[in-house]
C-alpha cells in the first residue's frame, strides 16, 4: 500500500455579473509546511459565481491528483472554501437541485473515492489566494488571453500559513460536528465587522448587545411604507429581567432572526405606499442587484440556516436570490406580509394629505387607527408580526433563520424586541435590502444585534 499523502486544497470562483464573465483559481498546499505546491486558474467565458466555485473546485481536486499519482487510495484531500452553497452540497448535507450543479457536484465526486476527501468552510478573508488567482483569470480574459502561471502574483496575497494554522487531513468526509466546529472557530478568528452581524456566543452567556448603528430620523411626512410608521400591540412577553449575568441561568444559543427587507421596486424610490393590499409589484433592476448583492454576503457569511419570507413578490424574489446561492427552500409565513394601506395603496404622502387629510392625521395619532378604506392598523400588524415571530423562534434555538420581509414588519420586530413605545418607530430608518438582526433568547429576552445595515451594498 502507499503511503499516505495529505493535501489542502482551497478553490474559488468568481463572475462579474453573475451571470457575466468569469474565472477559477485553486491552489494545492502542504499542511506540513504551508507551502503551496501547485496553482491552476483558468477563464471561463461568461457562467455564474456557483458554476465558477465548482469549476474551481475540479481544478483543484484534479491538481492534488495529478502532484501524486500514484498515491491511489493512500491521498487525503482537505478541500476549504469560503463558498457555503459548495462545501455544504459536497458535504452531503444540503440537496442539489439546480439543474447546472448536479454534473459539477458529480465530475468533483469523480476526480477522487469520496472517503479521500474533506470539506471546510471557510471566511473569504481566509481564502484571499484563490480569490486572488480567479480574479487573475477574469482579467486574463476580459484582455483577450488565457492566465499563466507564470505571471501569477496571487501568492503574495495569500495569508501567512504554517502547520499549525492549516487543518489536519482527516476524518471521513461530511462530519457535521467537525465541520460546524471548524465554521465557529474561524468566525471567531474573523471576527470583525461581519462578525457584528451574527455573534457566537458561549452557551449560557448571553452575548453583551452591540450598540444599534446611528439611525437618521425620517423627514416629516416621509410615508409609512418607506421609513415613517407606527405599530400598536402589547409589548413582548418576557420572563422576570435579570439583573445581572453573573448567576444567569443557561439560557441556551439564542435563535437568531436576521431580518433582509426586500430589494426596491418601481415605487420604492419615489416613497409611495406600496403594502400587501395594491398591486404586488416585482424587483425593478436595481432590487434585482441589491438582492444578488445581499445573496452573495450572505453566501460568504455561511451562518444562515433557513429562509422565512413573506408571500409578496418582492420578497420572494429577494428571498429566492439568497436561496439559490445557500441552496436552501424559503418558507412562507403569511404573517410577514406588509401592511394593507387600503385606499392610500401606490399614493404619496403629500397624495394622501390631499385626498384624505382628515383620515391621515387620525392614523398617525393612534396605531389603532386604520388607513381609509378598511386597511389595517398597526396594532393589527403588530399582532400578527409577534405571532408569526413566536412561531420562528420557538422552532429556532440555537439557529440563524433568515426573514425576508417589509419595513412595518421588521421596524415591529425590532421595537418589540427593545420594549419600545410605537411612535419609536418614526425613528428608524430601513434602507432597501438592509439588514437588521435580533437575538432572542429561553426567557423571552432579546437582544437588538444590528439595524439597517447596508454595507453590503457598496
Amino acid at each position: 500500500m502507499s503511503a499516505a499523502r495529505q493535501v489542502v486544497v482551497e478553490a474559488d470562483g468568481g463572475s462579474r455579473g453573475n451571470p457575466g464573465p468569469a474565472g477559477y483559481g485553486a491552489v494545492v498546499i502542504d499542511p506540513a509546511t504551508g507551502e503551496p505546491l501547485a496553482e491552476t486558474a483558468e477563464y471561463i467565458g461568461v457562467a455564474t459565481n456557483n458554476v465558477a466555485e465548482y469549476r474551481g473546485l475540479i481544478a483543484g481536486l484534479t491538481a492534488a491528483k495529478a502532484l501524486f499519482p500514484d498515491a491511489g487510495d493512500a491521498l487525503r484531500v482537505h478541500v476549504r472554501m469560503d463558498s457555503k452553497l459548495v462545501v455544504e452540497q459536497m458535504s452531503g448535507r444540503w440537496k442539489i437541485k439546480h439543474p447546472d450543479m448536479k454534473p459539477l457536484a458529480a465530475r468533483a465526486a469523480a476526480v477522487l473515492p469520496p472517503s479521500s476527501v474533506t470539506y471546510e468552510w471557510i471566511p473569504r478573508a481566509q481564502n484571499k489566494h484563490a480569490d486572488r488567482l480567479a480574479n487573475e483569470a477574469m482579467d486574463a480574459g476580459r484582455d483577450g488571453r488565457q492566465w499563466e502561471a507564470s505571471a501569477s502574483t496571487a501568492v503574495l496575497d495569500a495569508p501567512a500559513r504554517t502547520p499549525s494554522t492549516l487543518p489536519p487531513v482527516q476524518g471521513p468526509p461530511g462530519d457535521q460536528v467537525a465541520g460546524a466546529a471548524k465554521a465557529r472557530a474561524a468566525l471567531a478568528a474573523a471576527r470583525g465587522a461581519a462578525d457584528t452581524l451574527f455573534p457566537v456566543p458561549e452557551p449560557g452567556v448571553p452575548d453583551t448587545a452591540v450598540p444599534a448603528a446611528p439611525v437618521s430620523s425620517p423627514a416629516p411626512g416621509q410615508p409609512a411604507g418607506t421609513a415613517s410608521e407606527k405599530a400598536g400591540a402589547p409589548q413582548q412577553k418576557a420572563g422576570v429581567p435579570q439583573t445581572g449575568w453573573g448567576s444567569a441561568p443557561d439560557l441556551g444559543a439564542p435563535a437568531t432572526l436576521v431580518l433582509l427587507r426586500h430589494g426596491e421596486t418601481a415605487l420604492t424610490p419615489e416613497k409611495r405606499f406600496s403594502g400587501s393590499g395594491g398591486t404586488d409589484p416585482e424587483l425593478s433592476a436595481t432590487g434585482r442587484g441589491q438582492a444578488e448583492r445581499a445573496a452573495g454576503h450572505f453566501a460568504a457569511l455561511g451562518t444562515v440556516q433557513e429562509i422565512v419570507s413573506s408571500p409578496l413578490r418582492r420578497c420572494r424574489e429577494t428571498a429566492a436570490a439568497v436561496a439559490d446561492r445557500l441552496g436552501l427552500d424559503v418558507r412562507i409565513d403569511e404573517g410577514l406580509r406588509e401592511t394593507d394601506f387600503g385606499a392610500w395603496e401606490g399614493l404619496t404622502f403629500g397624495e394622501v394629505r390631499e385626498r384624505y387629510a382628515d383620515d391621515l392625521t387620525a392614523w398617525l395619532a393612534s396605531p389603532d387607527t386604520a388607513p381609509t378604506g378598511g386597511g389595517e392598523s398597526f396594532a393589527e400588524v403588530a399582532e400578527r408580526v409577534a405571532a408569526a415571530r413566536d412561531r420562528i423562534v420557538a422552532r429556532s434555538a440555537g439557529r440563524t433563520v433568515l426573514l425576508v420581509t417589509h419595513v412595518t414588519p421588521i421596524k415591529t420586530l425590532v421595537r418589540l424586541a427593545l420594549g419600545a413605545p410605537p411612535e419609536a418607530l418614526f425613528r428608524m430608518e430601513l434602507s432597501a435590502a438592509s439588514i437588521s438582526t435580533v437575538a432572542h433568547y429561553a426567557d423571552g429576552n432579546a437582544s437588538v444585534r444590528l439595524l439597517n445595515d447596508t454595507s453590503h451594498l457598496r
